[in-house]
């Protein structure tokens, strides 16, 4: 049985990650659904990547700023971008 912290973290069992394609990185749909909290993992790493451009683009704008994108990421991002990255290759080598 896997246990709640006090941050409402909780730890995936490997083998429940591993049928799930689920990795360090992967990002997923958490909902409650018939009273059950549903865990769900994103299916293409490129449309997370497209959706996360989108909302930094729009919060550029709503913000006032007006910087192009030029395909480079802030540090952060392009974190986070690298790691949907390596998940979804680990995930397509099994």
């Amino acid at each position: 049985m896997t246990k709640v912290d006090s941050k409402g973290r909780i730890v995936l069992p490997q083998e429940v990650r591993k049928r799930l394609g689920i990795s360090p990185g992967s990002e997923v749909e958490v909902r409650e659904e018939d009273g059950k909290a549903v865990v769900e993992p994103e299916d293409d790493p490129e449309e997370i990547i497209d959706r996360m451009e989108k909302l930094v683009g729009e919060t550029s704008v709503e913000r006032g700023e007006t910087t192009p994108f030029d395909g480079g990421a802030r540090p952060t991002a392009q974190k986070h971008r690298d790691a949907i990255r390596r998940g979804a290759e680990r995930n397509g080598d099994e």
